[in-house]
């Protein structure tokens, strides 16, 4: 089970790309109060997320260079300015982590360097690719490929053994896809098509910058539309890829080979680097077993085309400008409608971050992380955690001896904070100022190298999948662990010198969002060890099976765009999280509160405070093109819904403001999982 993550990290050019800044840090878009922020010309009771977010949305246009803005990017923005100050100012006498990190980005940021360039450091993958003799000489081609990061027909790495969670074997995926999904491919409405044909155009162009003649370019665009379609044809939808059971098949690496035929995996695994193992976890068996009959069918020369427009996309963002504008016209302004290209040293701060994110780490933790405010963290997660006991008890659809398990998977449950206990080495990573590609390539194999290693070896539960600046939050099923990187533990999300009914609101709801993910339709089918088991009665899935299907019911009616709306199933566990993490955080806010006298504040309630700082996070808006992609590939509702949808499953948000039957923001027939 991968992580779920509060907010997805990647939809193409958008949704998971850090916003840019303006001008300057400096320009940051200065904090409203409460009382700014709120309209009081809009019912709280007939639309929430506009009482709470007009102004804030008025005040707080969408920049040019982004496809959607809000609460988080804003954020973003600031983290990314602040890693920006830290990397231009690393000193002679700075660590070796700070002088790596710096070198990186030193690198990036030399675009005249990367111009003289041109497509130099591509022309001896090039040149191997153009060479292929034969089928068989592709397999350690595409070993090295993945091995420096460069995708193509599958995906293979380490993966944790669902029947052992403390046993990690190898894992073999569905992948290589240059659209967002695989149902991008065969949707037949007039957008879709548009956007299949400026694939197409897309990568003819890339080929032409790259020196190809314009006839044999667009052959080789359509070799390649060809051949991802019928890969698509053969994947997993989003939807399915959502159940652990359709994407965990362990089983003796003999059995894989004979099911996944016409691919030699144990020469690709030799070539790639792997140890020797004698377990996989395939995650994709309706893909596996057909890629290399798919790849044995095909053309050389479609082959080479295809791996030939994975290369160039791959490495885009270090290549000269020309080949940056003609990728982000298809990713960033024909998918989701971004007008303009992020600054230059925005995305190299983004690539730092990827790249070497635990030395960039360090230093952002060691200038904006004090241990209070960790302290604090630890206060508010312990006190959502009594909260979720609680309503485990009280929940009158679980059977005794089911809510027994229940409460035993929320005692393991454990926490991470700020950042990791210990930080990883990337001494072995040789960085050069004069080398940006280089440097994207060794960083890229030094992290396949270290996920290849854990094949076979036990589970390290101390590791980290987000770098401490991110601004989001995850939950893994496989670990049991709920995971706070330091860079959302700021303003608007926490403070620890805030009011409690803000604080329970914005960063208790995050904590008890990841909590319930546990617990949703995904998480309900891991013990509290991480193992794929079924710890459930025939009688707690049906109910459970009844309470979640109100939730895609409620939120397959929610307007994305036009007539685009959100996928109710593929929304199912986000919204489950959602309505359960915001029930969670007040229950834990009215204990907390329990004996105190704690009165109105600009004249709202702790009740009220709770359920406007919870909103206040939500505020922000997107161009229609990024709607209409959210609804097709993002398992995160819209914004709006994750207020709006929320709210008005709660007699307690209808209590706190007075809300009646019949108001908008008072659904007749509500939803309650948790």
């Amino acid at each position: 089970m991968k992580m779920r993550g509060l907010l997805a990290l990647a939809v193409c050019a958008s949704f998971g790309a850090v916003p840019a800044a303006r001008a300057d840090a400096g320009a940051i878009s200065k904090p409203m109060s409460l009382k700014e922020m709120v309209d009081p010309a809009i019912s709280p009771c007939q639309d929430f997320f506009q009482y709470v977010c007009r102004n804030w949305q008025a005040a707080n246009p969408i920049p040019d260079d982004q496809s959607r803005w809000g609460q988080f990017y804003v954020l973003r923005e600031a983290n990314l300015a602040k890693l920006r100050g830290l990397l231009e100012n690393v000193g002679s006498d700075a660590t070796r982590e700070a002088r790596r990190a710096g070198d990186f980005y030193g690198a990036c940021m030399d675009e005249d360097g990367i111009e003289a360039k041109g497509i130099e450091p591509l022309k001896s993958l090039l040149a191997e690719i153009d060479d292929l003799a034969g089928k068989r000489e592709l397999t350690p081609l595409l070993a090295k490929l993945h091995r420096w990061g460069i995708s193509g027909f599958f995906a293979f790495g380490s993966a944790r053994d669902p029947e052992d969670s403390e046993r990690q074997i190898a894992g073999a995926d569905q992948g290589g896809l240059g659209l967002p999904d695989r149902d991008f491919y065969f949707r037949k409405d007039a957008k879709a098509v548009q956007q299949r044909d400026a694939y197409q155009a897309h990568i003819a162009k890339m080929f032409t910058l790259a020196g190809e003649e314009a006839e044999q370019a667009g052959r080789r665009a359509k070799a390649v539309l060809d051949l991802e379609t019928a890969m698509a044809e053969v994947s997993l939808d989003r939807v399915s890829r959502r159940d652990p059971r359709k994407v965990n098949k362990p089983m003796p690496f003999a059995q894989f080979e004979s099911e996944a035929p016409d691919f030699d995996w144990a020469a690709y695994a030799k070539d790639l680097g792997a140890p020797a193992f004698d377990r996989i976890n395939d995650q994709s068996s309706a893909y596996l077993s057909k890629i290399g009959g798919i790849i044995a069918t095909a053309s050389l020369d479609d082959v080479k085309s295809y791996l030939r427009w994975h290369l160039l996309h791959s490495a885009v963002r270090l290549l000269p400008k020309a080949f940056v504008e003609e990728n982000f016209d298809f990713y960033g302004r024909t998918l989701a409608g971004t007008p303009a290209l992020q600054p230059r040293w925005k995305r190299c701060v983004q690539l730092t971050d990827h790249a070497l994110g635990e030395d960039l780490g360090r230093l952002f933790v060691a200038r904006y992380y004090p241990p209070a405010a960790k302290s604090r963290m630890r206060e508010l997660v312990s006190a959502v955690h009594v909260s979720f006991g609680r309503l485990i008890a009280e929940a009158d659809w679980m059977t005794p001896g089911t809510k027994a398990k229940a409460q035993a998977k929320l005692a393991l449950m454990a926490s991470k904070i700020g950042y990791p206990d210990k930080w990883r080495d990337y001494s072995s990573v040789a960085v050069s100022r004069d080398d940006a590609l280089g440097n994207f390539w060794r960083a890229n194999a030094f992290e396949m190298a270290r996920d290849l290693e854990k094949i076979g070896a036990e589970v390290d539960h101390g590791e980290w999948h987000m770098t401490p600046p991110t601004v989001n939050a995850y939950y893994s099923g496989e670990n049991n662990d709920i995971n706070f990187p330091a860079g959302i533990l700021q303003y608007p999300f926490f403070d620890k010198d805030a009011d409690d009914a803000l604080n329970f609101g914005a960063i208790g709801m995050v904590i008890g969002h990841e909590m319930t993910h546990g617990f949703d339709d995904q998480g309900r089918q891991y013990d509290g060890k991480g193992n794929l088991v079924d710890w459930w009665t025939t009688e707690d899935a049906r109910k459970f099976g009844a309470k979640s299907q109100c939730l895609v019911d409620e939120y397959g009616t929610f307007v994305a765009e036009g007539a685009v709306t959100l996928n109710g199933k593929l929304t199912l566990g986000e919204n489950t999280a959602d309505n359960g993490g915001a029930r969670i955080a007040y229950w834990a806010l009215k204990k907390y509160l329990a004996g105190k006298k704690v009165g109105k504040i600009d004249g709202w309630t702790p009740e009220q405070r709770f359920f406007i700082g919870m909103a206040r996070v939500w505020c922000g808006s997107e161009r229609p093109e990024t709607r209409r992609l959210q609804a097709q590939v993002d398992p995160h509702s819209l914004a709006e819904y994750r207020v709006n949808g929320v709210v008005a499953n709660m007699p307690e948000f209808a209590r706190a403001f007075s809300c009646v039957p019949g108001d908008a923001m008072v659904r007749k027939d509500s939803c309650k999982v948790w």
